[in-house]
């Protein structure tokens, strides 16, 4: 082994000894481990042992079976980590709900009875040729689906980077890591691009790393309510005029004030934001609460009614406008233009 494979051979080491130490701490020592830090240990774990197994392949290709064995059966785990931790992470999930348990009893059912029944060590050619297939593909339809979970952060990343804050960088970094581990391997074992599969290993150290640095700066690996509510970054000058912009599109455009049930996370998903993002923007870049924000659409297309169809009722025009009751349409109205829908009628009709 020269110096160049003495190097490589400690950087991928390193990274999978210190997965193993660091899921270790994650399991035993942290106190308080939310769903979401129980999900991540088993991501790093099941990375280490997988990325252990495939360091040691490279540099002794004889390897015995059972340690492949081992390698792809932690593999089955990888997939299903991520899209578990971003789950939970992402809607602060407090327990295990039974649907995750079934989820995760049959899979690990199936790779337990695999095992023992079809072990690599008899049936190489199984493994090799059918078994790996399945594997991928599980691997590969949960990162599809964890990329739906994180389309609007995803979006916001190739965007607007700048208004992410250290949390979602963190959920980006670690998605889009793995996503290129699974690459890696997955062109490797295509045979598309030789020297393919050692850079799994090396790309896993760098992530761990990476993730260790983020953790030791004070980032969260999940949202919490102490986090959304201490957090007042600004959002940049330029990406809230981009927002604005955005906003006030998607409020005339669809005309999403008339609906009487329209909420921020509604109108958040209509431009592809988060909801903290746009109750920020709203807050701080426009002045407004959400509320006030959308009365003023309705209130100036209530008057536009008023102005323009003397045939409607008050109560017709609330209704039209998105209010779902005579007493709120009027206390909005009152509260935007000073008066009531009446007497803002008359004002109109008497001026010159």
């Amino acid at each position: 082994m020269n110096i160049g494979h003495q190097i490589l051979f400690f950087i991928s080491t390193l990274g999978a000894f210190n997965g193993i130490i660091l899921s270790l701490y994650l399991f035993l020592i942290k106190k308080r481990r939310s769903t979401a830090v129980i999900f991540l240990y088993i991501l790093l774990l099941s990375l280490s042992i997988r990325i252990g197994k495939s360091v040691f392949l490279y540099f002794n290709p004889s390897l015995p079976k059972i340690y492949l064995q081992i390698g792809l059966s932690a593999c089955f785990l990888i997939g299903p980590s991520v899209y578990y931790f971003f789950r939970s992470a992402m809607t602060k999930a407090t327990h295990i709900p039974n649907s995750w348990k079934w989820s995760w009893g049959i899979q690990a059912g199936i790779l337990i009875l695999g095992g023992i029944l079809v072990p690599y060590q008899t049936y190489p050619e199984i493994w090799n040729n059918i078994i790996v297939y399945i594997i991928y593909a599980q691997w590969l339809i949960y990162l599809i689906a964890t990329g739906f979970l994180l389309k609007s952060v995803l979006k916001t990343f190739f965007t607007m980077p700048s208004t992410l804050n250290d949390t979602e960088k963190f959920w980006v970094m670690l998605f889009l890591g793995n996503s290129i581990i699974y690459l890696a391997y997955l062109l490797s074992f295509a045979s598309i691009i030789n020297g393919m599969y050692i850079s799994g290993p090396v790309l896993f150290t760098l992530m761990l790393y990476l993730a260790i640095f983020f953790n030791l700066s004070g980032t969260k690996f999940e949202v919490t309510e102490t986090a959304v509510k201490t957090e007042k970054r600004k959002i940049a000058a330029t990406d809230a005029v981009v927002w604005i912009e955005r906003l006030e599109n998607a409020i005339l455009g669809k005309a999403l004030y008339k609906d009487p049930n329209l909420k921020l996370s509604d109108l958040a998903k209509a431009i592809n934001i988060s909801v903290h993002q746009l109750s920020q923007l709203l807050n701080d870049n426009i002045g407004k609460s959400f509320s006030t924000y959308i009365n003023e659409y309705r209130i100036h297309e209530a008057c536009r009614l008023i102005n323009t169809n003397g045939h409607l009722t008050f109560e017709a025009i609330g209704y039209e406008v998105g209010y779902n009751s005579k007493s709120t349409f009027y206390a909005a109205f009152r509260k935007i233009k000073a008066t009531t829908p009446a007497l803002y009628k008359e004002s109109a009709e008497n001026a010159p």
